[in-house]
């Protein structure tokens, strides 16, 4: 079976319960955004760095936002592949896994600006198609029915994503550069 179906050629799009929307719809651009973060997250993944412990997160990660973007896919909670009652336990993962890297590292007492290492760069950047991700869930979850447990784990998974890379940089002493306001 080929991977080109030709019926998006006039700018529509299929959610999986075969509705029919524009491509721009606020739906497709909620998980069209969680797969950009996704694939984001592989680039991360993809360079060479030390700290296991972030790289099996992040392959977790990946799953789980596969899992979301099946959910904000379909319309139809009756219907939907995925049951988001374990992202509470993985948001208080999130943020046990937050205060023990937090705790091995300086206190940020400033604002720092994305960079460091190539790894905590890519991690910055990362944090911000969260955000962005975020915030297309956001605007999806204010026009239609979604799952609220997706905007908690959303919310919190930029955190972690800037914690990683802090501890990324922190480890591979990678120096932060302090943002001063002028």
């Amino acid at each position: 079976m080929p991977i080109y179906t030709r019926t998006g050629d006039k700018g529509q799009t299929s959610l999986f319960n075969k509705t029919r929307v524009p491509k721009f719809h606020v739906r497709v651009e909620a998980y069209g955004t969680v797969d950009e973060l996704n694939s984001v997250i592989g680039v991360v993944l993809s360079s060479k760095y030390k700290v296991l412990s972030i790289k099996k997160e992040l392959v977790r990660i990946q799953s789980d936002l596969l899992d979301i973007g099946s959910r904000l896919a379909n319309p139809d909670p009756k219907y939907s592949i995925l049951n988001t009652q374990y992202f509470p336990r993985r948001v208080k993962e999130f943020e046990d896994f937050i205060d023990e890297m937090t705790a091995q590292m300086p206190v940020l007492k400033n604002f720092i600006l994305p960079g460091g290492g190539k790894t905590g760069a890519v991690l910055q950047f990362a944090r911000t198609v969260s955000r962005r991700a975020e915030r297309r869930v956001v605007e999806l979850a204010n026009r239609e029915s979604i799952d609220s447990n997706i905007i908690m784990y959303m919310n919190r998974l930029s955190d972690l994503l800037f914690t990683m890379s802090r501890f990324v940089n922190f480890k591979e002493k990678q120096k932060e550069t302090i943002w001063f306001k002028k």
